[in-house]
């Protein structure tokens, strides 16, 4: 039972691992290529620079098999606490991967439509194609599935509060700081804005636990 313990330990820590590494990299990437509020500019880039597009799509795909690989982790660790919704949180992080790999298609469309804007001389009506495919991927990568996101995240840390495989200090920081990250996206849906500072807490909560869960493991079941 140790060693199955200590097993799964590595392994749902990696996943948490995993799924920073790639979010944040996916971030940094983007903003390498996206000028905000400057569509032309971000085709002028995106034209000069594929690869940057190209590496925020490959990022993208391995977010989203991380974000998958995570759920089912989890899934596996905490069913023992609630099946039906440890199995909902998990059907939320698959949506999450699933919309998340469908919103490259916008990004391929993007890349394709900057590089005839800027080989065509810059024509008008490729802009507004152009921030149609930025929008369509933007829409769906900010708000859609980060309510995916945070409807499997609020399960999933309640699930592992009540399991107390972790401290319940750590369990209650994601479980309390992922619910300004929902709010944060129902008032982006809205047309609302919110303070950023109100969704900085959840940031580093996922290495913080990843590296935890690694170090000091998972304690077998009484």
């Amino acid at each position: 039972m140790a060693i199955q313990n200590k097993k799964v330990s590595r392994v749902l820590g990696i996943a948490f691992l995993i799924q920073f590494v790639t979010s944040f990299s996916v971030i940094w990437i983007k903003s390498a290529w996206h000028i905000l509020g400057d569509i032309q500019a971000t085709m002028f880039k995106i034209a000069e620079n594929p690869g940057l597009l190209q590496a925020n799509v490959l990022m993208d795909m391995l977010t989203a098999l991380g974000v998958i690989f995570l759920g089912a982790v989890l899934y596996i660790t905490l069913r023992d606490q609630n099946e039906i919704i440890a199995f909902t949180a998990l059907g939320f992080y698959i949506l999450e991967g699933a919309l998340l790999a469908a919103s490259k298609m916008a990004a391929f469309s993007l890349l394709r439509l900057s590089q005839e804007f800027v080989s065509n001389g810059g024509p008008e009506y490729f802009l507004t194609l152009g921030n149609l495919s930025l929008e369509t991927m933007t829409y769906v990568d900010d708000i859609l599935l980060m309510l995916a996101f945070c409807v499997g995240g609020i399960l999933f840390y309640y699930l592992l509060h009540k399991s107390r495989i972790v401290p319940p200090w750590l369990s209650l920081w994601g479980l309390i700081t992922i619910i300004p990250l929902l709010i944060g996206t129902l008032a982006v849906f809205f047309n609302l804005e919110i303070p950023l500072i109100l969704l900085l807490p959840y940031l580093p909560f996922e290495l913080v636990i990843g590296l935890w869960i690694l170090v000091k493991g998972i304690p077998e079941a009484n």
